[in-house]
């Protein structure tokens, strides 16, 4: 049991450093920060939406709800982006910005006219 952990966390950490660019980095504060995820992602509680079919994996959540905080979308907006995109990070990204810039500007041209 302690051995998949540490393998899910070693995981997470490699996926960590490739996230930030594959730099030197500090493996310990990847190891930390993985670790954290990882217990984190234990304890959320199991809903019947997890069962579905086409649901993201868990250790995708993170990134979903990252990006949704970091560009005002909907996770579910998230989730569509990085299914149509796939990992792309910069393609994601931009695509997440443009949605929330397209929705910030809508209700100003509704007014407008």
């Amino acid at each position: 049991m302690d051995h998949d952990r540490n393998d899910r966390i070693r995981e997470r950490a490699y996926q960590i450093w490739e996230r930030e660019g594959r730099m030197q980095g500090d493996p310990e504060r990847h190891w930390h920060q993985a670790e954290a995820e990882i217990d984190s992602e234990a304890a959320l509680p199991l809903t019947a939406g997890d069962a579905q079919t086409g649901e993201i994996a868990s250790s995708d959540v993170l990134e979903v709800e990252a990006l949704a905080v970091r560009t005002g979308i909907s996770g579910d907006e998230a989730q569509e982006l990085i299914d149509r995109l796939g990992h792309d990070r910069a393609a994601v990204e931009q695509a997440a910005r443009s949605l929330s810039a397209k929705r910030r500007r809508s209700p100003e041209e509704g007014q407008a006219k």
